[in-house]
């Protein structure tokens, strides 16, 4: 029997249980019947949006914490847009407006913006603040990634 992955919905975070060795298949939400995977990183600015994710996905999370307003944030957008394109479906791309969901950056004692974090299953994994470029990104992320078990 296939080893099946709870893969959250993007769109109306229904849990999906996928068959691993059919993740990269394209996959699509049994609930909404949307794409599961569309190589660009998820909006998650409500806390219960976020836990969902966070509790109930079987691949790592990793999370922008950004703000419109901050400059360096809005200079790492299109390098988190490209790495979304290269990671999934191995690990979901994730922005949260810090200006939305103050709460979830109190929780994660988010000092600084742009922070990316790495989560898997609502542990954090890694941690890093500041702009990157797309080679330094996924370089870092790989490097936590292919260290846990999925």
């Amino acid at each position: 029997m296939a080893s099946l992955l709870h893969i959250v919905c993007p769109h109306c975070d229904s849990t999906n249980r996928v068959p691993r060795e059919r993740l990269r298949d394209g996959g699509k939400c049994g609930f909404c019947h949307r794409p599961l995977y569309e190589g660009r990183p998820v909006a998650l600015n409500s806390v219960a949006r976020f836990d969902k994710h966070a509790n109930h996905s079987d691949i790592p999370l990793l999370v922008d914490f950004w703000a419109t307003w901050c400059g360096p944030c809005r200079a790492m957008a299109p390098i988190f847009e490209q790495a979304a394109t290269q990671l999934e479906p191995d690990v979901r791309l994730i922005k949260v407006d810090s200006d939305a969901a103050p709460e979830l950056l109190q929780r994660f004692s988010i000092q600084s913006i742009p922070t990316l974090m790495l989560v898997h299953r609502d542990r954090e994994i890694a941690r890093k603040s500041g702009v990157m470029p797309l080679p330094q990104l996924l370089a870092w992320t790989r490097e936590h990634v292919d260290g846990m078990k999925v």
